[in-house]
């Protein structure tokens, strides 16, 4: 081979690697949160997803109405509300290996509805399913269960 060849062949790698880097970055966000319109208002849809998620045996610890805290910092924003969704049982699974609670930043599952200036209602969460994948083991599997009764929990609100 001669030094033009291996420099082509060199420059060819490392502009293909930079491509596929920003490709990646640029794909991200939407690989890692989905985010669906829901059937219902704001408050139905709130109201829906912690009833569908208690008839699933899934505990609510606490619902975060985000507008409301930031309005008492002076801003006005459209409504938006985190619910926190904790199945135990997964939970337990999770928690049970100090080298799998790395996710515990993670815990409980968080699910958020928000308002647009259009006046759609909008369900977000995280790709927990995707995420899960970079973990293996006992944490891929429980996000993975996990992942699947949210999804099934969420489906009854979401166009």
């Amino acid at each position: 081979m001669n030094k033009k060849m291996i420099l082509a062949g060199t420059i060819g790698f490392v502009l293909g690697a930079l491509v596929l880097g920003i490709v990646g970055f640029m794909a991200a966000p939407g690989l890692m949160i989905t985010e669906d319109l829901s059937l219902y208002s704001y408050e139905e849809t709130v109201q829906r997803i912690q009833d569908a998620a208690v008839a699933e045996g899934w505990k609510i610890p606490a619902v975060h109405e985000i507008d409301k805290s930031v309005a008492k910092a002076g801003y006005d924003v459209l409504p938006v509300s985190v619910i926190e969704l904790c199945h135990a049982s997964h939970a337990g699974k999770v928690l049970q290996a100090d080298s799998d609670r790395i996710v515990t930043s993670m815990m409980p599952c968080r699910t958020s509805v928000y308002e647009t200036s259009d006046g759609r209602v909008v369900i977000s969460r995280m790709n927990s399913g995707l995420v899960s994948r970079v973990f293996g083991g006992t944490v891929a599997r429980v996000m993975q269960d996990a992942t699947a009764d949210t999804e099934r929990i969420l489906s009854s609100v979401l166009q």
